[in-house]
């Protein structure tokens, strides 16, 4: 029993690394979207300076279920748990990791002169900025309902990307001049686009932990 209870501690404590790489994570997306659409590029060059430290909580997850996994005797749900929060650590690295590529964007164009206004970057902005917090509470919750909402919200990020993609080379079309910071602006929503899938991923990590699911590549809506 008591050995038990140790490892129900263990499990808790992994349960909060990963939160806590959350928040990490959640706030380069935040920042480095608000440095895009603001062109604050201090705000920027701060996401692409702090992704070390979601590089560094990534490694401690990982050594962590690994001794999990060397050390104790997990059973079937605790074991989702430890595979679960693996994922989770892997898709919440690559969300810092787009957002450094959006704040790398967002430096470069501050020192441009401004595009014409594309209020799809707004909503898009915005709709995978969703996506990401509500996945994380449907982790810190454990709420599969809150998940599979986040799953059918992807093929509208799909599609903001796409119109986003549309009007720049229709801009770029019409004045050659703005080719340049057209490119960056339409890599600029992939990268929020691909904050969306990995938001969608995380929603797919929490799927199986809690129901023992494996929806990878069929969470959509």
């Amino acid at each position: 029993m008591q050995q038990r209870i140790h490892f129900t501690q263990k499990l808790d404590e992994l349960r909060m690394l990963v939160l806590r790489m959350a928040a990490l994570a959640e706030r380069a997306a935040r920042d480095a979207a608000r440095a895009y659409l603001t062109g604050d590029s201090d705000l920027g060059e701060g996401v692409i300076m702090n992704d070390g430290e979601i590089n560094d909580m990534e490694d401690k997850i990982d050594a962590f279920t690994l001794e999990l996994l060397a050390l104790d005797q997990p059973m079937a749900c605790d074991l989702r748990s430890i595979i679960g929060a693996m994922r989770l650590a892997m898709n919440l690295e690559r969300v810092g990791d787009e957002a450094v590529n959006l704040a790398h964007r967002a430096v470069f164009l501050s020192t441009r002169s401004p595009m014409p206004p594309n209020p799809r970057m707004e909503q898009l902005s915005a709709h995978v900025q969703d996506m990401l917090s509500m996945s994380l509470r449907a982790y810190a919750d454990q709420d599969t309902a809150l998940a599979g909402k986040i799953c059918a919200m992807d093929n509208s990020a799909d599609e903001l990307s796409l119109k986003v993609l549309k009007e720049c080379i229709n801009n770029m079309v019409e004045e050659t001049r703005i080719v340049e910071r057209g490119v960056h602006v339409i890599m600029a929503s992939r990268h929020l686009e691909r904050i969306g899938d990995l938001a969608t991923n995380v929603a797919e990590a929490v799927i199986f932990i809690k129901e023992g699911q494996d929806v990878k590549h069929h969470c959509k809506g």
